[in-house]
C-alpha cells in the first residue's frame, strides 16, 4: 500500500510539473500593443522583475518597421538604452528602420526576420545580460551598435566592446540622472570601425571570418564596467544561445506555473497568463553581486538584500502589489525595504522609484496602503519604525499637490487646517507657484487620496505603537466628507471660504483631464474613490439603496456630448460602459462595490462583462495603459474571482471565476483552490458558497483563509442569487474605525 501512495504521488507531482511547464506558452505579449488610446504595451523579453529588459523599438505592434534593439530599457514608457541593430552593409543603414516579418514573441525568446535582407534578429535574456544571435543569407555579418543618449563606447584590443551612458528620465518631472555601463563580446573575430554620430558615437562591426552566423552577448550594470564584464561571466558561462533561452524557459514556467488554472476557453487562458507575465515587469531588482547603485543618494551601496526599483505606485497599489504580497511575500518585503532605504538616502519616500531617482508623479502618499497592506497580510521583514516616519513625513511635512515631492506649502497647511484641497473656478489665475503648470490642483482628487492614505497611516502608526498619530490620522481619513456635496449627491470641489464652486459638471468640468478637480477621470469616477469607508460614504449617497441605484447609473450615464469631445478631454478615461472607465486604475474597484451594497451577484455580472468585453488577446486586448501591471493585475484577481478592493485591510472580495478551478502554489508550501462546479459563459452567478467545506453566506475571505491552505468551492449557475450576501452583517467590512488587526 506504501508504494501504492509513493507511486501515486510521484505521478500527480509529474503530472503537476508537466502542467506547470507548459504554462509559459499561453503568453502572448502582443496582446495591447496597439494600444486603445494612449500607450501600447510592449512584448518585452526579460526575466521576472530583472534589469535587463528587451523589446523591438517601434510605434507600436502595428508598425511594420523595427528602428534598433535597446540592450535594455530604462523603464517602460520612458526609454532605452544603447541600441544595437543589424544591417546588411548597405550606406547609411544604421539609422534605417528595416520592415520585417516572421516575428516570434515570448517572455523569453523574441525573432524577427527584416525584408528584403532576410536577416535574422534573435534575442534572449538573463537578469543581467543578454544574448543577441544574427543569422545573415548573405553571409557577411554586419552589426551597428550606437549610443543612444551622452556616452561613449569604446573598441578594446580583444574585440570586446564597453562603454557607458549618461541618462536621466525623459519626463516633465525627472530628478536625478545615472550612468549605465555595457561589456559586450562577439562569437568570431570582428573588425570594429567606430565614427560619430547620435548622442555619442556609433560602431559598425564586421564578422573578418566566414559564416552566416554572428552572436553578440553582455552585460550591464549601473556601477562600473567591470561590473558589467562580471554580470556576465557569471550569468553567460559559454556561446550557446539555446542555453540561455531555454533557462529564460524554465524561469517563466517556475514563476507562471506558481497559479494553475483548467476550464475557461483557450482564450481567457490566454488572458489570464499573458495578465500574470506582465505583473513580473516591476520592481526591478538593480543588485550586483551584493551592490547596487542608488540614484536617490548617488552612492555604490553594499546589502545582502536585493533592491528594487521601477515602481509605479499610483498605479500598481491597487492590485499589483497586492499580487505579489499573495504570491511573493519574501520579494515584496525587500521591495518596501528598498522604499525604506529610498526615505533614509533622500529624506522623502518617493513618488514612482524608478531608476534615476524619484519620478515625482500623480497624487497622494501612496507608500501608505502598499506598506500597510503588506504588514496587515504578515509581510513584516521590513524596518517598520522607519517606514512609518517616512510615510508619516511625506503626509504632515510634505506636499500633496500632484507631481509634486518636496516640503509642504501654503495650500498644503489650508489642507491641514480646513480638510480639503481648496479648488480654483475654471479659467482663475493660479497665485501658488509650487502648483504644477499643467498638473493643476486637482483638488478634489487630491482630498480623497489623502483621507484614504491617512487612513492607512493610522494602521501603520497603531502597528508602529504611535497611538496619537493613529487618533490624528484618523480625524483626517475622514476629510473627504467635506467634498462630499449631499445634495447634489457627488463629489464638488470647493473654494477656500468654503463654497462649493459654480458652474461645475461631473462628467465635464476641470479642464484638460479634469485636473483643475479631478486626475486623469472626470467626477463620476471619483464619487467612488473612497476605499476605506465605503459605508460612510453610502451614507452621505443617501443609504444603500440609493448608493445601489446611484452604481447602477454609473455604469449607464450618458457622456453629454460626442465621443470625440468626450476623449479630446479625457483620453485616459477609455474603456467606457456608461461613465465607467475600465481602462483606468481609480475605476478598478468600482465593479466590487456591489459586495457591500448587499447585491454581489451585480458584481458576478459586472466583472464578467467588463473581462469578456476590454481583455482579449487581440492588438486591441488592453482598453487603457497598462501603467506597469496595475491594469493586468486587475485581470489576473478578477480571473481568478478574487479583488483586494481596499489595500490596507487583509480582505479579498469574492466576484465570479471564469476558470473551472484555480490553484495558487503559496509560499509556506500550502495551495489555495478555488473550485467551480458548473461553471460556464452563462452561469456566471455564485449560487452557493463553501470554504473547506464549510457553508458560508459572506462574498469575502480574509488574507489568512488564503494562506491556511484549503478549497474554495462555488457553485454556479445562470440565475442570480439574490439572498446570498445580502445581509449587512455579510457585507465586507469597510468602515472608518474598521482596522487590519480585527481581520488577522
Amino acid at each position: 500500500m506504501k508504494k501504492q501512495l509513493v507511486r501515486a504521488s510521484a505521478i500527480c507531482l509529474l503530472s503537476f510539473a508537466a502542467v506547470a511547464q507548459a504554462q509559459v506558452e499561453w503568453v502572448v505579449p502582443s496582446m495591447g500593443g496597439q494600444g486603445f488610446m494612449l500607450e501600447p504595451t510592449r512584448p518585452t523579453v526579460s526575466l521576472p522583475n530583472s534589469m535587463v529588459r528587451v523589446y523591438p523599438v517601434r510605434k507600436d505592434q502595428l508598425d511594420d518597421q523595427i528602428h534598433s534593439f535597446p540592450l535594455t530599457i530604462i523603464s517602460h514608457r520612458l526609454g532605452e538604452l544603447f541600441w544595437l541593430m543589424a544591417s546588411d552593409g548597405t550606406p547609411g543603414a544604421w539609422d534605417r528602420a528595416q520592415a520585417y516579418d516572421h516575428e516570434t514573441e515570448t517572455p523569453y525568446y523574441y525573432a524577427a526576420r527584416f525584408e528584403p535582407s532576410l536577416i535574422r534578429t534573435e534575442f534572449s535574456p538573463t537578469a543581467r545580460c543578454g544574448y543577441f544571435r544574427f543569422t545573415f543569407p548573405s553571409g557577411k555579418p554586419v552589426v551597428w551598435l550606437a549610443n543612444r543618449r551622452d556616452g561613449e563606447l569604446t573598441a578594446n584590443p580583444d574585440g570586446s566592446v564597453s562603454g557607458f551612458e549618461r541618462f536621466r528620465g525623459e519626463s516633465r518631472m525627472a530628478s536625478g540622472e545615472m550612468q549605465a555601463f555595457v561589456y559586450g563580446e562577439f562569437s568570431a573575430p570582428v573588425k570594429i570601425e567606430k565614427s560619430a554620430g547620435g548622442k555619442g558615437n556609433r560602431m559598425e562591426i564586421i564578422a573578418t571570418g566566414t559564416g552566416e552566423v554572428l552572436e553578440f552577448r553582455y552585460g550591464i550594470s549601473f556601477i562600473s564596467v567591470e561590473q558589467a564584464k562580471a554580470n556576465l561571466k557569471k550569468e553567460i558561462l559559454s556561446w550557446n544561445f539555446d542555453g540561455t533561452k531555454d533557462a529564460a524557459r524554465a524561469r517563466w514556467n517556475e514563476v507562471l506555473g506558481q497559479v494553475q488554472v483548467s476550464g475557461g476557453t483557450p482564450e481567457q487562458k490566454r488572458v489570464f497568463y499573458t495578465s500574470l507575465y506582465r505583473c513580473y515587469e516591476r520592481m526591478v531588482n538593480i543588485s550586483e553581486d551584493g551592490r547596487y547603485y542608488s540614484a536617490f543618494d548617488h552612492q555604490v551601496h553594499e546589502d545582502a538584500r536585493p533592491f528594487y526599483v521601477d515602481n509605479w505606485l499610483w498605479d500598481t497599489y491597487r492590485a499589483l502589489e497586492p499580487l505579489q504580497t499573495l504570491l511573493n511575500p519574501e520579494m515584496e518585503a525587500d521591495k518596501v525595504q528598498s522604499y525604506v532605504r529610498m526615505f533614509e538616502q533622500s529624506g522623502w519616500l518617493p513618488s514612482f522609484a524608478v531608476l534615476w531617482g524619484n519620478h515625482e508623479c500623480m497624487t497622494g502618499n501612496q507608500a501608505a496602503p502598499w506598506f500597510a497592506d503588506c504588514w496587515a497580510k504578515g509581510v513584516t521583514n521590513f524596518d517598520l519604525a522607519i517606514a512609518y516616519a517616512g510615510v508619516r513625513k511625506n503626509s504632515l511635512e510634505g506636499t500633496w499637490l500632484p507631481w509634486r515631492r518636496g516640503p509642504k506649502t501654503s495650500l498644503d497647511d489650508f489642507l491641514t487646517d480646513h480638510g480639503y484641497m481648496p479648488a480654483l473656478k475654471e479659467g482663475e489665475t493660479e497665485t501658488v507657484s509650487e502648483v504644477h503648470p499643467f498638473e493643476r490642483r486637482q483638488a478634489i482628487s487630491v482630498t480623497l487620496a489623502q483621507s484614504y492614505d491617512d487612513w492607512c497611516a493610522a494602521q501603520l502608526a497603531r502597528d508602529a505603537g504611535k497611538s496619537n498619530d493613529e487618533q490624528l490620522f484618523l480625524k483626517r481619513a475622514a476629510d473627504y466628507k467635506n467634498v462630499f456635496r449631499q445634495d447634489k449627491g457627488h463629489v464638488w470641489p470647493k473654494d477656500a471660504d468654503g463654497k462649493w464652486i459654480e458652474p461645475f459638471d461631473s462628467g465635464w468640468s476641470g479642464g484638460q483631464g479634469g485636473r483643475d478637480y479631478t486626475t486623469e477621470n472626470n467626477g463620476y469616477t471619483y464619487d467612488w474613490d473612497v476605499q476605506h469607508d465605503l459605508s460612510g460614504l453610502f451614507e452621505l449617497m443617501g443609504g444603500r439603496v440609493q448608493a445601489e441605484a446611484k452604481l447602477d447609473q454609473l455604469f449607464r450615464e450618458g457622456l453629454g456630448r460626442s465621443k470625440y469631445e468626450f476623449w479630446a478631454k479625457f483620453p485616459d478615461a477609455s474603456g467606457l460602459v456608461g461613465q465607467f472607465s475600465m481602462g483606468n486604475e481609480p475605476s478598478l474597484h468600482i465593479p466590487y462595490l456591489y459586495n457591500y451594497l448587499g447585491a454581489p451577484w451585480k458584481t458576478q455580472k459586472r466583472v464578467r462583462m467588463l473581462l469578456d468585453t476590454w481583455f482579449t488577446e487581440t492588438t486591441l486586448g488592453m482598453p487603457g495603459d497598462e501603467d506597469g501591471g496595475g491594469m493586468s493585475a486587475f485581470v489576473v484577481f478578477s480571473m481568478m474571482g478574487l479583488y483586494p478592493v481596499t489595500p490596507g485591510l487583509p480582505i479579498y472580495n469574492l466576484a465570479s471565476p471564469v476558470f473551472d478551478r484555480v490553484t495558487i502554489k503559496l509560499h509556506n508550501g500550502k495551495t489555495f483552490s478555488i473550485v467551480c462546479r458548473d461553471n460556464s459563459g452563462e452561469n456566471e452567478y455564485i449560487q452557493s458558497i463553501k470554504l473547506n467545506g464549510h457553508v458560508q453566506t459572506k462574498v469575502w475571505l480574509k488574507h489568512t483563509d488564503l494562506l491556511s491552505g484549503g478549497t474554495l468551492q462555488l457553485q454556479m449557475g445562470d440565475t442570480p442569487n439574490k439572498l446570498l450576501g445580502s445581509e449587512p452583517d455579510e457585507f465586507p467590512p469597510s468602515t472608518l474605525m474598521m482596522n487590519s488587526a480585527q481581520l488577522q
